[in-house]
């Protein structure tokens, strides 16, 4: 990453992919969060950019955003007109991707970007690819956290039929045409797993690093983690019964003429 004081990085080819941030107060960690996405970045030897999506922040983030930008054209950043939460940030910034592979994750450094060949890898074989902290949430967590998580993913799984080790986490990659047909609404990032399912495309998990939160302040609880969705557990358990792909499997136009 370039300086304030040393020419900034163009690039002025198509993105291949795009990793999206949704952010609120995390500015202390986002120059060192677009380092590490970086690093990890350069070596696959493809086209990305990075966009941050500024849930209203309260602190210097979009400040620090803009001048990420001003280093770097494969930085993009928005800011949201008043404070909408964590599934508005993520959604503005699916929508505003470029790539044809779309990867979201956390701004406050407890996913590590070292993972995102991981997830690329996995990606051959599925449409997405969804992170589980599961097996290294201690790491990062203290006890409250993960017994709350473990719950919370446990009511969620029970109630929608599904298998998803840990639906909370949002270092997620996937293709783009995931999201084509999804329908915003508050809180989806939860669910997003088992939306894309029911949109006819293939789901994995695959288990990645968990770190300790080193600045900032966490933005979820136990109350957010287990009472928040109720309402939508039921919403989405009828979406899965009554929703289906449509797939046409032929058109007129595509029969050359006789």
């Amino acid at each position: 990453m370039n300086n304030t004081n040393s020419q900034p990085t163009i690039q002025t080819t198509a993105p291949e992919i795009s990793v999206v941030i949704p952010c609120h107060n995390e500015e202390p960690n986002l120059r060192p969060l677009v380092k590490a996405i970086t690093q990890a970045l350069h070596p696959l030897g493809k086209n990305w950019e990075i966009i941050i999506t500024d849930d209203y922040s309260t602190d210097n983030s979009w400040d620090v955003i803009k001048q990420l930008a001003r280093e770097d054209t494969r930085i993009r950043g928005q800011r949201l007109a008043s404070q909408m939460g964590q599934s508005a940030a993520l959604w503005a910034g699916m929508k505003a991707a470029r790539g044809s592979i779309i990867i979201t994750m956390d701004a406050d450094l407890q996913n590590d970007p070292s993972d995102i060949p991981a997830f690329l890898q996995a990606l051959k074989n599925y449409d997405c690819v969804c992170g589980s902290r599961v097996r290294a949430r201690t790491q990062g967590d203290n006890l409250v956290r993960v017994l709350a998580s473990k719950i919370a993913n446990w009511i969620r799984n029970k109630i929608t039929k599904e298998t998803i080790s840990d639906a909370g986490c949002c270092f997620r990659a996937f293709k783009r045409e995931c999201i084509r047909d999804l329908k915003f609404f508050h809180g989806m990032h939860r669910f997003f797993p088992t939306l894309v399912k029911i949109e006819g495309f293939s789901v994995t998990e695959i288990p990645i690093r968990h770190h300790p939160r080193r600045a900032g302040k966490a933005h979820y609880g136990i109350l957010n983690r287990l009472f928040a969705s109720t309402w939508d557990l039921f919403a989405i358990r009828w979406m899965q019964k009554r929703m289906f792909p449509i797939r046409v499997a032929e058109r007129t136009e595509d029969t050359p003429p006789t």
